[in-house]
């Protein structure tokens, strides 16, 4: 199975991170270096290549941004307040609701939120899942 090669943004992060990692350990190499390195990681000739072919799109996650989705199975709608691409494809957001959505399950008490933090991939799926296999948030397609 072959994985898929990601944004250029991912992998100049992977060649930032690197170069940073050797720096750390008294290792001097020019970014051009780093961003070589990492295209042969990938089994790529050189970083022409692997930038031809990475994968230019993403979703584009932006403070400001109107969104829609399910969060803990509850239906909302809302807006980014902060985003950021982290490693391998996925995204930090910061959501904040219209209105606040009750977090807990149980009939007996409640926990309201409006603001959470969350990790979602390029589709806007989290990784965490709930007992019963339900990702945490899934955001709708913009």
């Amino acid at each position: 199975m072959t994985n898929p090669i990601p944004s250029r943004d991912v992998l100049k992060a992977q060649a930032k991170r690197l170069r940073s990692d050797l720096n750390a350990r008294g290792q001097t190499i020019s970014h051009a270096e780093a961003l070589e390195t990492v295209a042969h990681q990938w089994g790529m000739r050189d970083w022409n290549t692997i930038a031809a072919k990475a994968a230019n799109a993403h979703p584009g996650w932006t403070p400001g941004q109107r969104i829609s989705g399910r969060y803990l199975g509850h239906a909302f709608r809302g807006e980014v307040k902060a985003a950021r691409l982290s490693s391998n494809g996925y995204w930090s957001l910061t959501l904040r609701f219209d209105e606040a959505i009750d977090v807990v399950a149980s009939e007996l008490f409640s926990s309201y939120r409006r603001q959470v933090n969350t990790t979602v991939n390029a589709a806007g799926v989290s990784p965490q899942k709930t007992s019963d296999g339900v990702p945490h948030m899934v955001l709708d397609a913009t």
